[in-house]
């Protein structure tokens, strides 16, 4: 899958939530609608800043308190509105959700297991990876697209899902999508598009990109 009209120059930034209590206890949220901490506002709120400096033209985001904080920042700053999609939220991880990674190995060790071997798993019998991606992707793609030439979107969503999004964006095969790496609270992964579709240009960043400049721009 790819940005369908190659050569418009829109950009796409995909920015995870503050910080929340479960990820300092380290509890798998998934669909759980936790609120941000005082440090995960004070997050969104720096980088609000740094990525209304880049003058988005549309902001579309996950309806999960978590994320909802998270845009309203942005939105504020920008004054764009912002289109909450349930879409766009965490994966649900069924019996996984409100444990520890801990509690998780323990009582479910098999499948806790299989899931870091990277094999597809419907962890807590919730959803697969590629079933989020399903979901995700083109409500990220149809909001694109209704981008003006040179345009950036916004994506305010989480860590899993913002992750498989960019796989399935790239056009990597699932099994793949584990080497893309997580997002700290706040960081963002921004992509791209060029005549060939979309591409990976920023992932993990939490400063505003530097111009690539050498014989791979």
């Amino acid at each position: 899958m790819n940005g369908g009209r190659g050569g418009r120059g829109r950009r796409v930034i995909l920015w995870r939530h503050g910080q929340t209590a479960w990820n300092l206890e380290r509890r798998f949220q998934g669909t759980t609608d936790i609120e941000l901490t005082e440090a995960g506002v004070a997050q969104a709120r720096r980088s609000a800043r740094l990525l209304a400096s880049l003058r988005p033209d549309a902001i579309v985001a996950s309806d999960l308190r978590r994320v909802v904080a998270t845009a309203h920042e942005l939105a504020t700053l920008t004054g764009l509105p912002v289109s909450y999609d349930p879409a766009l939220r965490e994966t649900y991880a069924g019996a996984w959700q409100g444990l520890t990674h801990e509690e998780i190995l323990e009582r479910f060790g098999e499948q806790y297991l299989a899931w870091k071997r990277g094999e597809s798993v419907r962890r807590g019998g919730g959803e697969l990876e590629t079933e989020v991606a399903d979901r995700a992707a083109p409500v990220v793609l149809r909001h694109a697209d209704k981008l003006p030439d040179n345009g950036t979107l916004v994506v305010v969503s989480h860590g899993g899902t913002i992750r498989t999004t960019i796989g399935r964006l790239l056009g990597l095969e699932a099994h793949h999508w584990e080497g893309l790496g997580g997002l700290s609270n706040c960081c963002w992964s921004i992509l791209g598009e060029g005549v060939r579709g979309w591409r990976l240009q920023e992932h993990n960043a939490g400063t505003l990109p530097e111009p690539v400049l050498g014989d791979d721009d």
